[in-house]
């Protein structure tokens, strides 16, 4: 954890165990175990979270910020310095506890709690509860004998183990925090007493801050007096070469927290290849899979820059993608809000009324994220099979028979038939759709043969993933159409407005296409048990090809469309667009709002606002179009936010330029510039 006044807290923290053994990896909630850290979160809002995202995408956890009576003041690292254990804070009160529990429990969440055991605070005041404290006098809690006698910062000496264990955490010349004597029987049963009442109050498990700075003696001591000792427990943890404190000590206490992976993760995914990820695990000398806990970054990593942060576009959403793929560690994602000043406190104190509002940015619930949650549980333990690199940034493996997904951190578009052992079926790509529990899918899908091959085209910084279970159920009688259209109208794009026989209506305009190959564009549609659909297309600004107001009848399979006639094959063969551009742009939204693209050609608009092109939004906050231009085009575009009501707001800065290459699609990675 962080603290201010440039006070470093946990930042270097690793974490210790005794000999005797301790509860593994969390199980009790079954194949869930995907953990949200819903930070500062108000405890109203997780229990709303929890019914509205976490349980219906399967996360098996929430944790939540420390509960307990804090110093006063608006910064967040006030939450780690403890006045009391009272519950009542900026978060919420007991009964907001308990009702947030009792609410995440009935979604089939279980809930974690952040707790401060290691200190106390490092002056003098009132408490978030009305309690009057000063550094080494808490009343109802600890007095001065309470507290180890070293009362100097560690400052940096972390090769000498008494000062990590035995001194007051805090930077020189910064004042240091109070060191509980955990080695006291007093303090240890006051410490259980605090964690019993979470678990009294429901609590399924814990999250041990500033973990180093505790012998693992004194954590096992105080674990052993817990009404439910086999609680799940992770220690926070942060490997330093050469220190006298391992991360390893405290296996026998918990699961430890794998700092670095993500570390390595940051490296990896900005600076080197993807390829190089082919024995990324174990081998790389982290802690056993079974009791690592691994995160992309967590709420001091992007604050020092040691992670990746929501600041980083693609290479961020890519790194959860492949925690999440990945079979190393249990994992949890950060979630919290945006941040100019490192100090900054909560939005709304903790209120969270809608996502992707007043700077809060829902990293849990970003689609290409969230759906990869129950990828995770799909995917459960199996080992990684069919590996296939490219030698450079494109990846892609298996989960033995039941997952697969392709990764693609280079400069352009991959295209490539992927060898799976998928059963045969067809697949909802649930980096670009959402399952349907009928075996459809909202977005892109897959068909894998029965010798487990299928063929994708995975766009720059974006990635394919299918799991069986997501529209890979092979049912007898379902169906599916894939929408071939000519676009010798030369609409800037095309979109496929239609509805299943017995079905409703897309909302309008419908789905927009993609590039099939010169001179086409196509959708899949999966239409479960039904024999076909009618059809409209347009230009996602009022124009139609509506078949002179007869609509278009389509069956299933493969259905082409050009001039008002309707026939069946692939009009493309092997064939794929070879011209134009693909952008992709990071830029968050309130609803009603939509990011458009517009430029200086017909294609792009020709700087009209009314006829820019929407970006699609299924990879939130990345939004992302794939336009046809001829080779060589050199344009110039920017990004605009536009409302329901026609409202515009440009992105600020000079007009960006861009030119089609000979072979393939310009790949476009931008981030809005507000």
């Amino acid at each position: 954890m962080l603290s201010g006044a440039g006070l470093v807290l946990g930042l270097t923290t690793a974490l210790a165990a005794p000999a005797q053994p301790a509860a593994a990896a969390p199980v009790a909630n079954g194949a869930k175990k995907v953990t949200a850290v819903l930070f500062e979160w108000k405890f109203d809002s997780i229990a709303q979270e929890c019914t509205r995202t976490l349980g219906p995408k399967g996360y098996g956890y929430v944790q939540v910020s420390p509960p307990q009576e804090r110093i006063q003041g608006g910064a967040w690292w006030t939450a780690y310095q403890p006045v009391s254990y009272k519950i009542q804070g900026p978060l919420g009160d007991r009964t907001a506890f308990r009702n947030m529990v009792n609410a995440c429990h009935a979604a089939g969440v279980d809930v974690i709690v952040d707790t401060v055991i290691n200190h106390m605070t490092s002056g003098s005041g009132t408490g978030t509860a009305g309690t009057q404290y000063s550094k080494y006098t808490y009343p109802g809690s600890y007095q001065d004998q309470d507290f180890h006698g070293c009362r100097r910062p560690i400052g940096s000496n972390y090769a000498d183990r008494a000062n990590v264990q035995e001194c007051e955490l805090g930077d020189t010349g910064q004042p240091s925090l109070a060191d509980l004597d955990t080695g006291s029987d007093s303090v240890r049963g006051k410490i259980a007493g605090y964690l019993n009442d979470l678990i009294s109050l429901g609590a399924d498990g814990f999250r041990v801050d500033a973990a180093k700075h505790i012998a693992a003696g004194d954590l096992s001591a105080i674990r052993s007096r817990l009404s439910k000792p086999d609680v799940y427990w992770v220690q926070e943890a942060i490997f330093g070469a050469n220190e006298a404190v391992s991360p390893s000590e405290y296996l026998g206490v918990g699961d430890v927290q794998e700092f670095r992976y993500t570390t390595d993760l940051k490296r990896i995914l900005t600076n080197e290849k993807l390829a190089y990820l082919k024995n990324f695990g174990e081998a790389w000398g982290y802690l056993p899979s079974g009791k690592a806990g691994t995160m992309v970054t967590n709420h001091d990593t992007e604050r020092n820059g040691s992670s990746l942060s929501y600041k980083d576009g693609a290479a961020y959403t890519l790194a959860h993608v492949l925690m999440l793929a990945h079979p190393y560690g249990t994992p949890s994602i950060h979630s919290g809000y945006e941040f100019t000043d490192r100090d900054a406190g909560a939005p709304n104190g903790g209120t969270v009324n809608s996502c992707y509002s007043d700077g809060w940015k829902c990293q849990h619930a970003w689609p290409q994220i969230a759906n990869m949650v129950a990828f995770r549980n799909a995917a459960g333990d199996t080992a990684i099979t069919n590996w296939w690199d490219d030698g450079d940034n494109a990846i892609a493996f298996g989960r033995g028979d039941k997952a697969y997904v392709a990764v693609n951190r280079g400069g352009g578009a991959l295209t490539r038939t992927f060898q799976t052992s998928l059963p045969a079926g067809t697949y909802c790509d649930v980096e670009h759709g959402d399952p349907a529990a009928n075996g459809g899918c909202t977005g892109t899908t897959y068909s894998v043969g029965s010798d487990g091959r299928f063929t994708a085209t995975v766009g720059a910084g974006d990635a394919v993933a299918l799991y069986v279970g997501a529209g890979g159920d092979p049912r007898p009688g379902d169906h599916s159409a894939t929408v071939y259209y000519s676009t010798d109208k030369a609409w800037p794009a095309h979109y496929l407005h239609y509805r299943p026989t017995g079905g409703t209506w897309t909302t309008v305009p419908g789905v927009v296409m993609e590039a099939a190959c010169t001179g086409w564009v196509k959708k899949t549609v999966p239409l479960g048990t039904a024999t076909g659909l009618t059809a409209a297309f347009n230009n996602g600004a009022g124009t139609w090809d509506n078949n002179n107001a007869a609509d278009y009848a389509l069956g299933t399979g493969e259905i082409t469309v050009a001039g008002g006639t309707v026939g069946t094959g692939n009009p493309c063969g092997d064939r794929q667009t070879t011209a134009g551009a693909s952008f992709a742009v990071n830029a968050t939204t309130v609803v009603g709002q939509n990011i458009h693209v517009v430029g200086n050609n017909a294609a792009l608009g020709n700087w009209a606002p009314a006829s820019a092109l929407k970006l699609d939004p299924a990879a939130y906050p990345v939004w992302k179009l794939d336009v046809d231009l001829p080779a060589g085009t050199v344009f110039e575009y920017k990004y605009i936010r536009k409302d329901a009501a026609g409202n515009v707001t440009w992105e600020s800065g000079a007009n960006r330029t861009a030119t089609v290459p000979a072979d393939g699609r310009v790949a476009l990675n931008d981030t809005w510039r507000g």
